[in-house]
């Protein structure tokens, strides 16, 4: 298996620090308000990570964060006129309804910034205690950049060449900075702010120092693997690298991924440019497997655009597969016989070739949009030969392949049979043999009929099928 390194910018084999287990963390959304499509793609990428790593045989802690103290949510808490845990609470858990929506797997562990100060202060104090990091005349520790000698090594910047105060981090005090590239670690508390107790100033701990604590807390010192968005590179994950080698004497992340930027129609997604969706928005319109699917399509380190004939393409490729089990699951039902004949054997042995495509194209990096061409080769075999097929045994291995390899990817493709009322019932086999009597007008009818409740009737040859509209 191999990961490419944001940290070496090569691919690299994957050996875990500790046979059969893998320490990841996955830097979490800060939560304001509904998490939009650009969150939802890292969300899903390492989820998918995270499974084809299980499915190979590790044991994954997998630990993603939620930032709840932050500038954003105490702005809208003080709009509100609420304590700032009250929107944080209320975004965390609309946050895990659209995870569990789009099927991301809940996280071993979701740590969250306001109930980690203790270790924030504890590595902020070893900091300084080690020259890293100094107290500013108002409170604020700043952490000392240059003392950390490989500054820019994740994101292959020259310290000397670094422009200080990115206007994001600035806060009261700015002045008092040793070197322009010096950077946040603790600030004081302003009128109406959360704030907690340190030996520096009452306050609140700056962004970067939150995941380090984390990290160290939930997977130990060392991890296997860092990730997150492109954005985060610089500063935050420089920073988190500074503040953790710093403190720990130790590396810090054996390997770092990132995914890129999603677009929408070719422009990248702001609130300024009106081109921007929650997550929420979308469900509206689309089954988040649908999302789920249109965010595998590409290769998480390729950029992607985000559209309406996107999606549509999206949800037609989904559907084919949802389409190819649910004909399968009928013909089990009806087989002639529950073993495999001796043609059904050759088959079966056939179609673990479009396994080893799956398992190949993930292992290169986690070649989604690889490992998705694999599942479509296997659904059209299956389409092919499940026809003429008679045993129940070689059915059922199709089907368990298409719907394991989906898995790994996050698609739920087999769906639970959804029970229809008795009269619609009685429509559809009314249609059924008005049909066979060749009624073909009673049976246009009641199609229209059906398509007016919201149900859509399908003519195969496994049978009429229906779905909602």
């Amino acid at each position: 298996m191999k990961i490419y390194n944001t940290l070496s910018k090569r691919k690299e084999e994957f050996v875990p620090l500790e046979e059969g287990k893998v320490k990841m963390y996955v830097c979490g959304p800060t939560v304001y308000n509904l998490i939009h499509i650009g969150n939802a793609r890292p969300m899903i990428v390492f989820d998918t990570v995270r499974r084809y790593m299980e499915h190979r045989g590790y044991q994954v802690n997998f630990v993603s964060n939620f930032t709840d103290v932050d500038d954003k949510i105490i702005k809208k808490a003080i709009e509100e006129k609420v304590d700032a845990s009250v929107i944080s609470e209320r975004y965390i858990a609309e946050c895990k309804k659209d995870m569990q929506a789009m099927n991301v797997k809940p996280a071993t562990t979701h740590p969250k910034a306001t109930e980690e100060i203790c270790g924030m202060l504890d590595m902020i104090g070893t900091l300084i205690e080690k020259g890293h990091a100094y107290m500013a005349q108002d409170g604020t520790v700043y952490y000392r950049t240059r003392s950390f000698k490989g500054y820019g090594k994740l994101s292959h910047k020259n310290i000397d060449e670094l422009q200080g105060g990115n206007r994001s981090l600035l806060v009261t005090g700015e002045d008092q900075k040793e070197d322009p590239l010096d950077f946040v670690l603790w600030k004081p508390k302003k009128e109406g702010e959360p704030y907690w107790e340190s030996p520096w100033c009452k306050g609140r701990p700056g962004w970067h120092i939150e995941c380090s604590v984390m990290s160290k807390k939930y997977l130990g010192e060392e991890i296997d693997i860092h990730a997150g968005g492109e954005d985060l590179i610089f500063p935050h994950h420089e920073n988190e690298i500074a503040q953790s080698e710093a403190a720990n004497g130790k590396p810090f992340a054996k390997y770092w991924m990132h995914n890129a930027f999603l677009n929408i129609d070719n422009r990248k997604m702001s609130k300024s440019a009106g081109n921007f969706f929650t997550v929420r928005d979308i469900s509206e319109k689309y089954d988040l497997q649908v999302l789920r699917f249109f965010m595998l399509s590409a290769h998480y380190r390729s950029p992607l655009n985000f559209s309406s004939e996107l999606m549509e393409a999206a949800q037609n490729g989904y559907e084919r597969i949802v389409t190819s089990v649910a004909n399968l699951n009928y013909l089990m039902e009806n087989a002639a016989s529950d073993t495999m004949s001796e043609e059904e054997r050759k088959l079966a042995k056939e179609a673990e070739e479009y396994i080893a495509k799956f398992d190949e194209a993930m292992d290169d990096d986690f070649n989604t949009a690889d490992a998705i061409a694999a599942i479509f080769e296997l659904v059209k075999f299956a389409n092919t030969n499940a026809g003429d097929a008679s045993g129940r045994e070689f059915l059922q291995a199709l089907k368990e392949e298409i719907v394991m390899l989906s898995d790994i990817c996050g698609l739920i493709v087999e769906k639970k049979q959804e029970m229809l009322d008795d009269d619609i019932e009685a429509l559809i086999e009314e249609r059924q043999a008005a049909r066979k009597e060749k009624n073909f007008q009673r049976a246009d009818e009641i199609r229209k009929e059906l398509l007016d409740k919201g149900i859509i009737l399908e003519d195969t040859r496994e049978g009429v099928k229906w779905k909602r509209a």
